[in-house]
């Protein structure tokens, strides 16, 4: 059977996600934290993984990230705008709690996870969301079989991938964690993905934080 392994893995800590503020396709650096954070998950990698080739979001968070584990692996790191976060419209570059009073209206379709509804300002659906991760991953997975690549993409892309390898609804409350560099491992197939595990923190020790709220 033609199978790639997958580890899966969010972008270090930004500053924008300590003040819970939704980044999308803004391009926001790593912190002190996240750059430790990125570190740790390198020479864990280093120490344990066979890895035969790294993709990453383009936008310098997740790709300073997945630079990090090349670096520890000696590979170079391939970037694809179809890993990049949920492009939240108008959204973007404001709070949990900004959008919530500025936007009442359309932070209630964010919060019951409306699979069509678009954030205002030009941005995304989940319903285009899904199709654009699964399209990216099935892309780029069906080069690597018999091999193990990682991923290393943001919250909302993550969250996607929990879903599709689980068989969730688009609309069902999370109960997984998000956590910056965690390590997630999933299965690809030509019928899909499956999951192996979730969420592996071990490296980070009291680094480990999941602020999300997808």
């Amino acid at each position: 059977m033609e199978v790639t392994r997958i580890l899966a893995i969010r972008h270090g800590e930004t500053a924008w996600n300590v003040d819970t503020r939704l980044q999308g396709h803004l391009d926001i650096p790593l912190n002190e934290t996240g750059l430790l954070q990125a570190e740790h998950l390198a020479r864990a990698l280093a120490g344990r993984e066979a890895i035969d080739a790294i993709y990453a979001s383009d936008l310098s968070r997740a790709r300073t990230t997945a630079e990090a584990i090349g670096q520890a692996v000696g590979l170079s790191v391939r970037t694809h705008t179809g890993l990049r976060e949920r492009h939240f419209g108008l959204f973007q570059g404001r709070t949990f709690a900004e959008v919530e009073t500025e936007l009442p209206e359309h932070a209630f379709q964010w919060r019951k996870r409306v699979p069509d509804w678009t954030p205002p300002g030009g941005g995304e659906s989940l319903l285009s969301l899904h199709q654009r991760i699964v399209d990216t991953v099935h892309e780029l997975a069906a080069q690597h079989t018999g091999q193990q690549i990682v991923l290393v993409a943001h919250g909302g892309v993550l969250d996607i991938l929990y879903r599709a390898a689980t068989r969730l609804d688009l609309q069902a409350p999370r109960t997984w964690q998000l956590t910056n560099t965690a390590v997630n491992r999933l299965l690809w197939t030509p019928e899909g993905l499956s999951l192996v595990g979730w969420s592996d923190t071990a490296h980070l020790n009291a680094l480990a934080k999941d602020e999300t709220s997808l």
